[in-house]
């Protein structure tokens, strides 16, 4: 046992009588209902994608490892390639989130079909176990034996099994919590004792070693078993579940996050905060917050989303976010949101709200399709580029879970509550019942097309409070009217960021705010030359055709969730001609439309000369657009350009002629391409991932035109006693060891395809050590039509 762990474990018993105290309190959803705005549509649309889905096939990989009989073929995609039955926690989750929010009773009679079946499955095991994972009872069995073999995203050779079930963890504990159902409280405890049994034999080194494999909250979803049920041995369970190579740093101030696979550290850091408030621990809560206030201000778009192909670039380079078709990913921001509540709970500052709402109607709002449904797993950044939506019968990624949850729970943050006061945090049109106080307080409005909102008591009670009324960072404090009853209001904007109005509210008082928006424009947080556009709080964006969106609507293909249609080359991009100091008056807003505005002054004129129309990103859906614009003066434009041309004709010269593409290194890219690997790791150098082994790793690579005549590797020359050793379908195609000449640069390599194996439709790849030579450090992967030089 590590000093700080064991110091950590003696002390949380003498912590947890005593929970950090919550500033504010959250009304459950039902207590808010929306009224009709593009969030309650958005809702709508949820709802019909719930329930176009089958319950059956969804909870076919939990019947299949319980040994029962399934009633229906598992769904495609991720849900029978390893990841099986991680939908099914996501969706227990999302049904019991939209039940509290519609009070619904079809959702309801799912939610209680969906946990019947599911206790079957726990029932036919004598220790409580319930998961879907594929003969997952073997890996368990192993890990409590002591053999565990954990890698970033694998454990004991399955897909991050941990992170599998954690969703049915959260998923029972949310039905529990947002459905009220007993049963699943019951079923949470017993999967729980499981768990503390099945890591009783374990050294909390070995737990440590085991967390190095994607583990989503499971540290938070502990906890809160802890506080449902008040036995401590939960919360050590947590404490044992909590990752020291992420936590440690953060507790010195320390940024070791350039790298990190994102949205696996993002729930681990819920659960520190987590567990920091049931046992009222200062530095815990610190080291969330840290992290928070990192990612939100240095590493986040203009959007709130964070990450590129999934992980955090360095923050002095967003040029992978430009480039990159694989832009911020929504589980990232569906996790900073639950992070962000639960910072605000025992800190209630309006900028935790800020970022709310930033990330909110601009990143979640517009990962869905409110017309046809469908949920986004990357936004791009790269401008011109677009997204793909997921079908409720293919489409089965972890976006596709924590988007079904997105869009249940608007009501969340609209309100929040102290002992005395009531905060009005968002602008969405709603009607919050408080019971407690006998009120009940509509919002109306038609925000952020009219920048003011209208709060109207249609019941009061008798006592006496605080209405507390955001200023948002966006608007000038000086500049807003607040009104009662038609009466302007002499009132300062509080250091917490919020406007105070005291009184003895009564049936009937009108509250109106208006909060006057201005035009801004955002640089990218390296500050480099590209800019985005916002009204207030919301991103403006251009839409820039509908052509050649392949994929717009996903297969069940394992790489389906990526916008794999053409690029449209950056050099071709319009451009904001200008100084930096200029931008923002490029746009100029359009009469008699709300939210829209030109952007003009662009190159070349010959072209862009009339200009683009803005528009919110988040009314922009099933088309390219462009969020990000690149700026350049008038002197340097030309050579920018060139510059930019070529860099993009390499890069397509070499997409052309490529089949199938692996970033090793990656989460999604290995495991697309069904890693298998021994004594092998990953690494992060020069700002991009890469593999090696003392042992092996092999990739089956996709030929599907059976037209691949070469492969190409890009790897990293930077050691001595290194070699590359590499097979296709078992037969040598290079054995070559290397010196250690080029240190961090990197280098390629093209390899023929022996002719054997040239007509066949999957190649698996496999680089080998040997006795004294590790293997290369390798980056990337591709199968090429042609040979390839780079000039």
């Amino acid at each position: 046992m590590t000093p700080k762990l064991s110091v950590i474990l003696l002390c949380f018993a003498s912590f947890a009588s005593a929970q950090m105290n919550k500033k504010i309190h959250y009304f459950p959803l039902e207590t808010v209902k929306l009224s009709e705005s593009v969030f309650n549509k958005a809702m709508i649309a949820d709802r019909q994608y719930l329930m176009a889905m089958e319950p059956d096939r969804l909870l076919a990989p939990y019947l299949k490892e319980a040994g029962l009989k399934p009633k229906a073929d598992n769904y495609p995609n991720w849900e029978n390639t390893g990841l099986d039955g991680h939908i099914g926690g996501h969706y227990i989750s999302a049904l019991s989130l939209m039940y509290a929010s519609t009070g619904d009773t079809a959702i309801q009679q799912r939610i209680d079909y969906m946990i019947n079946e599911l206790e079957r499955c726990q029932k036919a095991s004598p220790d409580g176990y319930i998961s879907g994972i594929p003969n997952g009872k073997k890996i368990w069995k192993e890990i409590k034996q002591g053999n565990i073999r954990a890698s970033g995203f694998g454990l004991n050779d399955r897909w991050v099994p941990l992170y599998n079930i954690h969703k049915l963890y959260s998923g029972l504990r949310d039905v529990y919590w947002y459905a009220k159902n007993e049963k699943a409280k019951a079923m949470l405890i017993k999967l729980t004792d499981w768990m503390v049994n099945e890591v009783s034999d374990l050294s909390d080194e070995q737990i440590q070693d085991m967390l190095r494999s994607e583990h989503g909250g499971l540290n938070e979803v502990f906890a809160d078993v802890y506080d449902i049920t008040h036995d401590k041995k939960y919360l050590k369970l947590a404490h044992r579940f909590s990752h020291q190579a992420i936590l440690t740093p953060l507790l010195s101030g320390e940024d070791k996050l350039t790298g990190l696979h994102a949205n696996t550290q993002i729930p681990k850091v819920i659960g520190y905060k987590r567990i920091a408030d049931l046992e009222n621990n200062t530095s815990w809560s610190n080291a969330a917050d840290f992290f928070w206030h990192n990612v939100t201000e240095k590493r986040s778009s203009v959007i709130g989303g964070n990450s590129v192909s999934e992980h955090f670039n360095p923050v002095n380079d967003f040029s992978s976010m430009i480039k990159s078709i694989e832009g911020p990913e929504t589980c990232n921001t569906y996790n900073m949101l639950k992070l962000t509540k639960e910072l605000y709970a025992t800190l209630p500052e309006s900028y935790y709200i800020d970022y709310y709402e930033k990330a909110l109607y601009n990143h979640i709002l517009s990962t869905e399709n409110h017309d046809q449904g469908g949920f986004v797993y990357f936004t791009p950044m790269r401008p011109g580029h677009y997204r793909v939506y997921s079908q409720p019968q293919t489409s089965f990624w972890c976006c596709v879970g924590s988007g079904m949850e997105n869009h249940a729970k608007y009501g969340e943050m609209i309100y929040a509550r102290s002992d005395k006061d009531l905060y009005v945090n968002l602008f969405i049109p709603s009607t919050l019942t408080w019971k407690q106080q006998n009120v009940v307080l509509r919002q109306v409005n038609n925000f952020p097309e009219v920048p003011e909102t209208t709060l109207i008591f249609d019941a009061a009670g008798k006592s006496e409070f605080d209405l507390k009324l955001r200023c948002p960072e966006w608007t000038t404090p000086s500049e807003v009217k607040i009104l009662v009853n038609g009466k302007q209001e002499k009132v300062q904007r509080g250091s917490d960021g919020y406007f105070t109005l005291t009184k003895k509210w009564k049936k009937g008082d009108v509250v109106k705010m208006t909060l006057p928006m201005q035009l801004s424009a955002e640089q990218l947080p390296d500050h480099s030359n590209y800019y985005a556009f916002k009204y207030g709080p919301v991103v403006l964006a251009a839409t820039y055709g509908t052509e050649n969106q392949q994929g717009l609507l996903a297969d069940d293909s394992r790489g389906g969730h990526i916008a794999h249609g053409p690029q449209i080359p950056l050099n071709e991009i319009p451009v904001i001609l200008g100084n930096p100091s200029e931008v923002v008056s490029h746009a100029t807003p359009l009469n008699n439309k709300p939210l829209t505005f030109a952007v003009t002054g662009l190159y070349p004129s010959e072209k862009f000369g009339k200009g683009l129309d803005l528009v919110p990103f988040y009314s922009i859906q099933a088309e390219r657009y462009i969020l990000y614009w690149p700026q350049a003066d008038k002197n340097g434009i030309e050579n920018t350009l060139k510059q930019r041309a070529k860099e993009e004709a390499e890069t397509r010269k070499l997409d052309m002629i490529t089949t199938d593409k692996i970033q090793l290194g990656e989460q999604q890219p290995e495991s697309d391409h069904f890693i298998e690997s021994k004594d092998s790791g990953t690494g992060y150098m020069e700002d991009r991932h890469f593999r090696d082994a003392k042992g092996w790793f092999s990739y089956q690579m996709k030929n599907n035109g059976k037209n691949a005549s070469y492969l190409y590797l890009l790897y990293f020359d930077a050691n001595t006693s290194r070699t590359l050793n590499i097979e296709i379908n078992g037969k040598k195609i290079i054995t070559q060891n290397l010196e250690g000449k080029s240190g961090a640069l990197s280098q390629y390599l093209v390899i023929p395809i022996p002719n054997s194996e040239k007509n066949k439709e999957n190649l698996t790849v496999k680089f080998l050590a040997d006795e004294k030579l590790m293997t290369a450090k390798v980056i990337e992967l591709r199968l090429l039509t042609e040979n390839y030089e780079k000039k």
